[in-house]
């Protein structure tokens, strides 16, 4: 049985010939409707375990997905799909739109002039992702962009009640790993993050007739980073436009360290920083003070009043307008990670991060790393 054929076959089925979209947990649950992959059942039961219990089921999703991603003509195909708006977000957009406000599950949205601000919140593990905060913060995404009065777009995190940082205000601390750890992350929370919320800050929003890298919908994106931005926190970094970074705040990717891939860090850190300090920051753990040299590479600003630096940051990119905002960010892209770069990174991603995360090593290093503390 050939694995890349068959995968094949039943994304062309499933899809129709590609004609249909389909994002990857619909078609996985399609999938497993035909016996290609574990059913709903199945995975249901799974994740009632905690994570060093689980059989390792989603193990088939992984490589069922990286064959389609590897796949230039179905993994494009695929990568669209997730790059369109969530059926949900129309809805959220017209409330959005009379009210200039939207709380959801991990994020809110407001609308402050010609900017919509996007706050992540989940102020008791550090405004940390998991599989509570993902819907919210794409709807925000999504609805920020197709927002007809918003110019550009803001990302910024909320003040959190944990301990440690009560009342603080910070960018967040990446992936939960309390809820990693008991099991309440999904294998495939890392692609819908991957191929959808963090990948449409970085390339806008695709259109169902025309390829994303001819027709997108985006806007520029500021962030404005209070305390730290850990893990998964410093890869959106990487696809904002324009950084703002309090004089005092951090960054880190410890994945490594915890036994995952940093999403798409690999691919776009180096851009950054260089290869060596790339390698040291996902393989060694370095800490990179915003302050410093080569926390300068991925900041713009690092200052020590960051909603006066924010201000002023958002009043000069809209005061002479942002007509060409859209344009130039394609031509970026154009040169740095056409979506084919990004289609054959994630086939490798979608492989390997389900081996990470169902592996025994992973539930050493938390235990190790992190239970303990």
């Amino acid at each position: 049985m050939n694995a890349a054929r068959d995968a094949l076959r039943i994304y062309d089925e499933l899809t129709a010939a590609r004609t249909r979209f389909l994002r990857v947990d619909e078609l996985c649950r399609l999938a497993g409707e035909k016996g290609a992959l574990p059913s709903a059942a199945e995975l249901a039961a799974e994740a009632r375990l905690p994570l060093k219990e689980k059989k390792g089921l989603e193990r088939q999703q992984g490589r069922f997905l990286a064959e389609i991603l590897a796949n230039p003509v179905a993994g494009t195909h695929l990568c669209h799909a997730m790059l369109l708006p969530r059926e949900d977000s129309r809805e959220k957009l017209r409330d959005y739109e009379k009210r200039g406000e939207l709380r959801l599950d991990g994020a809110t949205l407001e609308r402050h002039g010609k900017a919509s601000i996007l706050t992540l919140t989940n102020p008791r593990y550090l405004n940390a992702e998991d599989e509570t905060t993902l819907p919210g913060t794409e709807i925000a995404a999504d609805v920020a962009l197709l927002d007809p009065k918003t110019e550009v777009c803001v990302l910024r995190g909320g003040v959190v009640t944990h301990t440690k940082h009560a009342g603080r205000r910070l960018f967040g601390a990446g992936i939960n790993l309390t809820h990693l750890y008991e099991g309440k992350i999904r294998y495939l929370w890392y692609l819908i993050r991957d191929l959808g919320f963090v990948n449409k800050l970085y390339r806008g929003l695709a259109q169902e007739n025309q390829s994303p890298e001819v027709a997108s919908t985006e806007k520029l994106w500021i962030a404005a980073v209070d305390g730290f931005a850990i893990g998964g926190h410093c890869q959106i970094l990487l696809t904002m436009d324009y950084t703002i970074a309090a004089n005092d705040a951090y960054f880190t990717l410890p994945a490594r360290k915890e036994g995952i891939i940093p999403g798409a860090a690999n691919l776009r850190l180096p851009r950054f920083v260089g290869d060596r300090i790339a390698r040291q920051a996902i393989l060694a753990e370095l800490r990179i003070e915003c302050d410093s040299p080569q926390g300068r590479m991925i900041c713009d600003d690092v200052v020590a009043d960051v909603d006066t630096r924010l201000g002023e940051i958002v009043e000069k990119l809209t005061s002479s307008g942002v007509v060409s905002a859209a344009g130039n960010r394609k031509a970026f892209r154009a040169g740095e990670e056409p979506l084919d770069t990004f289609r054959r990174y994630m086939a490798v991603y979608a492989r390997e991060q389900a081996d990470c995360h169902l592996s025994p090593a992973l539930v050493a290093n938390l235990e190790k790393n992190w239970k303990q503390k």
